[in-house]
């Protein structure tokens, strides 16, 4: 008898160890407690507090006036004021508002999950702080370059008008929106493997979306999306957030599927398709 309790003790122990195991990492995290606001609905990021990303070390210089660098800016830019008063100027438009809960629908169709509040809970508060992480990456490059936005050199028009005092004053290398939009593309690809392609096709479309408004220059977004690349790979060492996306990856697996065939999901496909 003895022995066999014994037996049965250890086999316990053995069970209590394997559901420790499969318990996840992220089970005791504050995931969704409250956050402080940088600024009102600009929720603190997951790196805030640590040392700030340095974009200025590893975003070179913004093209030289004439050089040719600056000509691909200057031919793309013309190309793309072709696309004023379209669906895709419209769509540019509404990628430019990164508030929420807006926002949190920029990567629906692409990731093929309604993402919300109430459903994604573990999801929206990733792209939510994360976006600080990726934009305010920008900004040591941005100060230390203050260059001038195209809309300030052609005087055309750009799709947010009420946003252009604001920008006139704020530097455009990098752009801080294509550090965000492809940052939560790298996020999403990583949660959504199989829809990868869609993701960061979207991710580029939203990048392109800053040089349709008019507000950036080629060069600003593809430095954005560098920036955004290296708060991405900065995030994957920080334990709150890879406890974040592990909810995040299991609140997936249950979301409501996003028709990619809806009529919003055509006419956003139609809306990126053009100019191309």
């Amino acid at each position: 008898m003895r022995q066999a309790s014994r037996r049965t003790t250890i086999l316990g122990s053995q069970l209590v160890g394997l559901a420790l195991l499969a318990a996840p990492a992220w089970a005791d995290m504050p995931i969704l407690d409250p956050v402080p606001e940088l600024r009102p609905g600009l929720l603190q990021g997951f790196l805030h507090g640590q040392p700030p990303l340095d974009s200025k070390a590893f975003v070179v210089a913004p093209p030289e006036s004439g050089s040719p660098a600056q000509q691909a800016d200057d031919a793309d830019n013309e190309a793309l004021q072709n696309l004023r008063d379209t669906p895709r100027w419209t769509f540019a438009a509404k990628d430019a508002d990164l508030n929420f809960p807006a926002a949190a629908g920029i990567f629906a169709c692409a990731a093929g999950v309604d993402i919300t509040e109430a459903k994604t809970p573990a999801l929206y508060r990733l792209m939510q702080r994360s976006l600080a992480d990726f934009g305010l990456a920008t900004y040591p490059a941005k100060t230390a370059y203050q260059r001038p936005r195209p809309f300030l050199v052609n005087k055309a028009p750009i799709c947010t008008p009420q946003d252009q005092e604001a920008l006139t004053t704020d530097g455009s290398y990098p752009s801080g929106h294509s550090a965000i939009g492809w940052g939560w593309a790298l996020v999403l690809s990583q949660l959504l493997p199989e829809r990868a392609e869609a993701i960061l096709a979207r991710g580029q479309e939203y990048a392109r979306s800053r040089r349709v408004c008019n507000v950036h220059w080629l060069s600003d977004t593809q430095a954005g999306m560098a920036v955004g690349a290296a708060a991405f790979a900065r995030l994957q060492n920080d334990a709150l957030f890879v406890a974040t996306l592990g909810a995040a990856r299991k609140e997936i697996e249950l979301a409501t599927p996003v028709d990619g065939e809806s009529q919003a999901c055509q006419d956003e496909a139609a809306a990126l398709a053009m100019g191309h």
